[in-house]
């Protein structure tokens, strides 16, 4: 078996002729740099544009933000049993999850999971995972019974006591946790999700390679969620198809289109069957309702907004959605930005979540040639022992994650895949993992190890930085 070492964290990198470390000693007089909190909306404050949080994109013709606008209406709606909910979920709306700082965010403050357990005389009981004040999270287990693979979703609720004769039975979360067998995760916000749909597949290949020495001094590697035959998603096969292009969505990047995301969503937070996923996930014929697909469009109407699926009204919302729009001044101050910014840099982090990309030639204009602020490279990344959930979906392993965009970090709530913390720092922290014989050292040890050996001072202004997107 090959022997994996974790690389010094102070090194020179003589090919790209620079050096990563901090030669001076962080002074003892400076306060502990802190989280500066969830920054508040600054639709004024922003120097790109007006929009604030759940805008639509500037530049949208008059059909195209109808359609926005209708999408919006069926992405903030409740769906109920008689519209196909269930019988197995997690929600009843997309926006539930999707709602920090507006519509289209990251989990709220308050979980809504908690009212819905028992909405509508639902007898579900909660989680112990779930809590009023944490994350909207879902569940997977790790392996089936056998001990092969599993990786899939397993919902946490059921409709039992909302319809008559069905008596289903919450997974056994208990059991699982005590296994070392369920890992969770929690939504990822989708503002901007049309721009990053739109990056040609040549643009993330050319920044992949871009900075060659400097990534491999830092040891960090990245490479597409590439789309393949015979590749498994969330445990089932791949509905991505087999067209050997790049994935993008989700925190392995393993949804190709805004489509297949939303498609996907539909089915496997709510239980709703679509033009994608045409088959219920539990069969109990007491627990099903009306026809299969659930989600149909409307053949008797005269535009989009009034003709398209519910698959395609979510897509459209996510495609039109404008991007998080950062703030100059707050927190810390323009200097403290501006100051973090040139550190943020300097400290390696700009090499995985790259501030910039472009899109190509779209047939939606807003979309078209457009600069994405998503710093981001859309690749995955390994991140080693610390953070692996033991889930391979696509290409992405059990320890790889895509770069999470980092645009409209400053108004989020809870951070990493789990939402294991809320703490900026502690999530900087969490992406050091040391290796073993079996698994790799995670690829941000060079550039975590470069963070900590600034001054508390400077920690300071490059978490204010993030916190500014």
């Amino acid at each position: 078996m090959k022997r994996h070492y974790v690389a010094p964290l102070c090194l020179t990198a003589a090919l790209a002729g620079l050096f990563f470390c901090r030669t001076e000693p962080a002074s003892s007089a400076d306060p502990t740099a802190q989280d500066p909190g969830v920054r508040q909306s600054v639709q004024s404050q922003s120097v790109q544009s007006s929009t604030k949080p759940g805008d639509p994109l500037p530049g949208l013709t008059k059909g195209q933000l109808d359609f926005f606008n209708a999408s919006k209406d069926e992405f903030s709606g409740a769906e109920t049993v008689a519209e196909g909910l269930g019988p197995r979920m997690n929600l009843d709306s997309c926006q539930g999850c999707h709602a920090q700082p507006a519509v289209g965010g990251s989990s709220p403050m308050t979980n809504p999971q908690i009212a819905f357990a028992t909405k509508n005389g639902m007898t579900n009981s909660i989680p112990a995972f779930i809590s009023a004040n944490g994350p909207v999270r879902e569940a997977r287990f790790k392996t089936n019974p056998d001990g092969s693979p599993d990786g899939g979703v397993h919902s946490l609720f059921t409709i039992a006591g909302s319809m008559q004769g069905c008596n289903l039975q919450q997974p056994d979360y208990d059991t699982a946790i005590l296994a070392n067998n369920v890992i969770f995760r929690i939504p990822t916000p989708v503002f901007g999700a049309g721009l990053i749909e739109q990056i040609p597949d040549s643009v993330l290949l050319a920044n992949q390679a871009a900075d060659a020495g400097t990534k491999q001094a830092l040891g960090i590697r990245g490479r597409p969620n590439i789309v393949l035959a015979g590749s498994t998603v969330s445990g089932q096969p791949n509905h991505n198809g087999n067209d050997g292009t790049a994935a993008r969505f989700g925190w392995k990047a393993q949804n190709k289109s805004l489509l297949l995301f939303a498609g996907e969503a539909y089915n496997v937070e709510m239980g709703i069957t679509n033009e994608l996923f045409q088959t219920e996930r539990d069969e109990t014929p007491e627990c099903l309702s009306g026809s299969t697909p659930n989600d149909v469009g409307n053949p008797d109407g005269t535009s989009m907004a009034t003709t398209a699926s519910g698959i395609e009204k979510f897509a459209a919302f996510m495609r039109f959605l404008a991007p998080p729009a950062p703030s100059p001044t707050l927190p810390g101050g323009a200097f403290s930005i501006w100051k973090g910014r040139g550190l943020f840099m300097s400290t390696g982090c700009a090499q995985c979540h790259t501030p910039t990309l472009r899109t190509g030639n779209s047939t939606v204009v807003a979309l078209s040639n457009k600069p994405v602020n998503l710093f981001s490279d859309l690749l995955i990344h390994d991140m080693g022992a610390g953070l692996a959930d033991g889930i391979s979906q696509g290409q992405a392993g059990p320890s790889e994650f895509r770069t999470a965009p980092l645009w409209g970090l400053g108004q989020r709530i809870f951070f990493l895949h789990d939402g294991r913390t809320s703490n900026l720092v502690d999530a900087i922290q969490q992406h050091f993992s040391f290796g073993t014989p079996s698994q790799a050292p995670s690829e941000a040890n060079a550039v975590i190890g470069n963070y900590n050996r600034l001054s508390e001072q400077d920690k300071q202004h490059l978490l204010n930085f993030l916190r500014s997107l």
